[in-house]
């Protein structure tokens, strides 16, 4: 495995745990990071072991606060055009396994896009959510104007943007945002729990399953039926199918 500067990387038991690791700068998002991510993950789908991965902030006074703000002052009209962070998000929503954000303290502007990105978001009672760039002048521009209105609806996506106002976890957890609060100091343990949930069950079918279910909120529910309709027939001919099913119809049998 590569040794990297803002990133830690544990791979266990199938399961991948990555950590934000710039806690001096609450783990905001530079070019280095997004670097490395990019590296990273390229190298995870490569791979093909992991089947799970949880992704969480060092120090634990911050998931992601946001992107590098000094960086971000100098970038132009050209480097927004080349969707540095959206491109690294959109790459996190499409991999191929499910993905956890274990959010423990601020998840802002970048960091609340990028939890977003994830498939699940596990909370810690004291994380804080929130879309403040039009506080600086700029938009959620990497997908926040898309993924946030899919989870908790227009409405209340236009308050959060429009505001900029950050939110605690058991608001974000009421209007959709994540999934489960926990106490601060047991976020990891349930986001591993989560993730060995999943992990228990076919690795292709969970990975069909995620794409039928993104595609559900991009390309309309013809398309999204489609793909549905496409992966049950891969399925069906699968081995693990075959198993399970065997084993189910087994243990039914014995009772």
């Amino acid at each position: 495995m590569t040794s990297y500067t803002t990133i830690l990387v544990d791979i266990e038991d199938r399961l991948a745990t990555v950590t934000f690791n710039r806690p001096h700068k609450r783990n905001a998002i530079d070019s280095t990071m997004v670097n490395e991510l990019h590296d990273l993950l390229d190298g995870l789908v490569a791979d093909g072991d992991v089947q799970a991965c949880i992704f969480t902030g060092a120090g634990g006074k911050a998931f992601v606060a946001g992107a590098d703000i000094a960086q971000m002052r100098e970038r132009t009209s050209e480097d927004a055009l080349r969707v540095i962070n959206g491109a690294l998000f959109n790459k996190i929503e499409a991999l191929p396994f499910p993905t956890i954000a274990a959010v423990q303290g601020y998840a802002l502007g970048g960091g609340c896009e990028l939890a977003m990105a994830c498939d699940l978001r596990v909370a810690g009672e004291g994380a804080k959510f929130g879309q403040p760039e039009v506080a600086l002048g700029i938009i959620p521009a990497a997908g926040g104007t898309q993924r946030l209105p899919r989870l908790v609806g227009l409405g209340v996506a236009k308050d959060l943007v429009l505001t900029g106002r950050t939110i605690d976890a058991q608001e974000a957890y009421r209007i959709g945002l994540c999934n489960r609060v926990v106490p601060d100091g047991e976020v990891m343990d349930a986001a591993r729990e989560l993730a060995g949930s999943i992990l228990q069950h076919g690795a292709l079918a969970v990975r069909l399953a995620k794409q039928a279910l993104n595609a559900s909120s991009r390309g309309g529910q013809d398309v999204g039926l489609l793909l549905e309709q496409i992966s049950q027939a891969v399925l069906f001919d699968s081995e693990d199918k075959h198993r399970r099913m065997t084993e189910f119809l087994d243990k039914r049998r014995k009772k």
